[in-house]
């Protein structure tokens, strides 16, 4: 990416960021060391189908990008409009809708039977606990058996939570990036 479209891709955040600060969660996009805590914990060889939630910007999916197979079906998920269709834009191969809260719904919709990951940059705790048990209910009907779910949270608030819907493989701290952030590998029983 060149400079001139890191800085626009960081005003870009920052932006929607001021406009929806619940929704979006941090001032600026992950960090390189973050995207790549996320990445290295899926075994994108055996990774049929994965779900991102939250992508923002973009930066993580980029790195989903580069990691899956050929055949990985991908499935975006963001709400912001304009986030959304640019990375409609920068993604055409991967399919983009604009409500996490309707993920098995898009999952069906795919023709996938169920997803193997999900990626989450959600800002969980700034939901209300409606909201959050809705997209975590989600997420764990949408995942197989067995199926990943991995999210990046700015705090250890989650950590409960994520504990009752799914067994916590691990908890990775990425101190270089804006917060630091936490690195939740969880899996589906």
């Amino acid at each position: 990416m060149s400079i001139a479209a890191s800085i626009h891709e960081k005003l870009l955040f920052f932006n929607r960021f001021m406009t929806a600060p619940k929704q979006i969660g941090s001032v600026v996009p992950s960090s390189r060391f973050l995207c790549a805590k996320m990445i290295q914990s899926a075994p994108w060889h055996t990774i049929e189908s994965v779900a991102e939630l939250g992508p923002g910007t973009g930066v993580i999916t980029e790195y989903i990008r580069k990691s899956k197979t050929d055949s990985t079906k991908v499935l975006l998920f963001e709400k912001e409009p304009l986030l959304r269709n640019q990375l409609a834009q920068r993604f055409p191969e991967f399919a983009c809708y604009p409500d996490a809260g309707k993920l098995e719904e898009a999952v069906r919709s795919e023709g996938i039977d169920r997803l193997d990951c999900v990626l989450s940059g959600l800002p969980f705790f700034n939901f209300s606990p409606r909201v959050r048990e809705e997209l975590l209910h989600q997420i764990h009907l949408s995942l197989k058996p067995g199926g990943l779910f991995i999210a990046f949270q700015y705090s250890l608030q989650m950590r409960g939570l994520l504990s009752e819907h799914f067994e916590l493989e691990a908890l990775r701290f990425v101190p270089f990036n804006v917060p630091p952030a936490f690195v939740y590998v969880c899996r589906k029983q």
